[in-house]
């Protein structure tokens, strides 16, 4: 009985082991599987909640074109959240990983991408001149291992301003902030230097290189300017609720080159649409998984361009939205 006993006991726990390597193959598969998926390394220049009404429509497309997230495609996120040093260390990771695909925006990790590897093909969402700053030979023939999409920035300065005068007319002094460590901000503000000379208005440039710098520069500006100006990056955009709070309260309408300063307490912003903008590089993401070379995709332009209007911040600076303005604005209730 004894002997029977311990031989049942023995049966039981040689089925329990059974069971629970059967159990683990699945797993094991499984995670044998996901090493051998096609990855895409995601250089967020920001956060991930400030990043989402761009990185939502791009998962989409993916899906769209049936790239399934866990099914057949691994994305791996990094978030630089606007610190400058962190696009280099998340582009040298996804090196020494080798990704198959690295998707990044804004001209600063795009460079920084780009000086990481010269054989993992490099798609960017959004990029201000990428051209002028030296990412790409020409829009039509790339080359190298970068493509993607251009809001060609400079472009678009002299739409800003003038809808900027629209909005407040009797402005004679415009500040213009911008990261002078990010070339294609440099850029910007050389050309919002030529577009205001042009209207009559003076130029106070405000140099800014790190978050420490945002107070001391309104600080420094003084009743100098009557409007400024925000050249657009990651270090902007991670700083945007300051900036438009410390505009505010020198009262001072802003104009911006993305949405989501508005939506941050910002007077106007004129740009490409980004959400599109992010769908679209899905499919150059697509592309690539599917064998085509970064250099013999041309790079493209935005198609759809956004007006918006925060009338609050309108009426807290005292200002008067001629009707003509608003009619043509995409959106006023952000």
């Amino acid at each position: 009985m004894l002997k029977h006993g311990a031989t049942h006991l023995k049966r039981r726990e040689f089925i329990t082991l059974l069971s629970g390597a059967a159990a683990a193959w699945p797993l094991a598969a499984r995670a044998q599987q996901a090493a051998k998926l096609p990855t895409i390394g995601f250089l967020g220049a920001a956060t991930p909640s400030a990043t989402s009404p761009w990185t939502t429509p791009f998962v989409q497309r993916l899906r769209e074109l049936g790239w399934i997230e866990g099914r057949n495609l691994a994305i791996e996120f990094r978030w630089a959240e606007g610190r400058t040093e962190r696009f280099a260390e998340i582009a040298t990771e996804f090196v020494r990983f080798k990704i198959d695909v690295i998707v990044t925006h804004s001209t600063g990790p795009v460079v920084a991408a780009k000086q990481a590897t010269s054989a993992i093909p490099i798609v960017f969402a959004n990029a201000g001149d990428p051209v002028a700053a030296g990412l790409v030979k020409s829009l039509a023939r790339p080359g190298g291992n970068v493509t993607g999409l251009s809001i060609q920035a400079t472009d678009t300065v002299g739409k800003r301003l003038d809808l900027l005068r629209e909005i407040a007319p009797n402005v004679r002094g415009l500040a213009i902030m911008a990261n002078i460590d990010n070339p294609a901000s440099v850029l910007e503000m050389d050309q919002v230097h030529e577009a205001a000379r042009t209207l009559g208005l003076d130029v106070i440039p405000l140099e800014v290189r790190r978050t420490d710098d945002v107070a001391p520069a309104f600080e420094r500006l003084g009743a100098r300017a009557g409007a400024l100006y925000v050249a657009p990056d990651p270090l902007m955009f991670t700083n945007r609720v300051r900036i438009n709070t410390l505009a505010l309260a020198a009262r001072l309408p802003t104009i911006h080159g993305v949405r989501e300063f508005v939506e941050a307490g910002g007077l106007m912003s004129y740009s490409a649409n980004f959400p599109d903008l992010w769908r679209r590089a899905g499919e150059f993401v697509n592309k690539i998984l599917r064998g085509a070379k970064p250099a013999d995709i041309p790079v493209e332009q935005p198609t759809k361009f956004d007006l918006v209007i925060n009338l609050k911040t309108a009426k807290a600076l005292g200002l008067e939205v001629p009707d003509s303005l608003l009619a043509r604005a995409d959106d006023s209730d952000v």
